[in-house]
């Protein structure tokens, strides 16, 4: 095991290990478990990428999942810190492919990473930060042609929308996963970030949810040169996506224009 400054360094190997005896635990195989396939096709998964923070979940129904967050150093892949329970959408993850907005469902996929808000005037992280007021919103009315964007109040024609600073904290910290934002397809989804989670138990509408703490080490881990990108599925769900079967990418068209 490596130190370097505040992170802890595992060799993805573990990584596999871990998974593998998480899932044994809770009744499936280790042929079932993403091993040997998931550490030969996650370079082709990450493409550019050095830093991915994956989210896997065991069942497509359920709404709890673990948070890996990996980085690629010297040509291989390595566990930043110990995984972190994440909360997903109430209906679980949704197949590659197959998220509609309204579902209460977490997209399949991989994603880039590349924008942060929350409610103060700046946080600790190198992403592209923006502060959240009063007045701003994001669209989620599909009709709308701000759908899936922030926009303020005032300077949309939207009639359904999410307020992105709430009365409480889930949108203190928060991280835009870049979900059907480039091109943005109508009915496909909005609103899909890493934000707080409101309790332990409680599930989202379709975000990643995190404990405060939990998302603070991420967003001051991240880094804009890297590349950073949410893999984000259940294991059935990233086999595919490992095999190049339904594959999300958002990301990877945004990074070819």
């Amino acid at each position: 095991m490596k130190v370097t400054g505040k992170f802890t360094f595992l060799p993805l190997a573990l990584l596999f290990c871990l998974l593998s005896v998480l899932w044994v635990a809770t009744d499936v195989s280790a042929e079932e478990a993403p091993a040997a396939w998931l550490q030969t096709s996650l370079p082709t998964l990450a493409g550019g990428s050095s830093q991915v923070l994956l989210v896997i979940g065991k069942e497509s129904s359920g709404f709890t999942a673990l948070l890996y967050a990996l980085e690629k150093r010297g040509g291989s892949w390595r566990i930043v810190f110990p995984p972190l329970p994440a909360l997903i959408g109430r209906n679980g993850f949704a197949p590659p492919g197959e998220k509609k907005e309204g579902d209460v469902r977490t997209p399949s996929g991989v994603f880039a990473l590349k924008r942060a808000f929350g409610y103060a005037a700046e946080i600790d992280t190198r992403l592209s930060y923006r502060q959240a007021g009063d007045d701003d919103i994001w669209v989620d009315d599909s009709n709308s042609p701000d759908y899936n964007r922030w926009a303020r109040k005032g300077e949309t024609s939207a009639t359904s929308f999410e307020q992105m600073k709430l009365k409480d904290d889930r949108y203190k910290y928060g991280i835009v996963i870049e979900y059907n934002t480039d091109p943005v397809v109508k009915g496909a989804g909005s609103a899909i970030f890493f934000h707080v989670r409101r309790g332990e138990h409680l599930p989202t509408l379709g975000c990643v949810a995190l404990a405060e703490n939990d998302i603070l080490q991420v967003l001051g881990w991240l880094e804009p040169k890297a590349k950073p990108l949410a893999l984000l599925g259940t294991r059935a769900s990233i086999f595919l996506l490992a095999k190049g079967e339904h594959v999300v990418a958002d990301c990877l068209a945004s990074e070819q224009r």
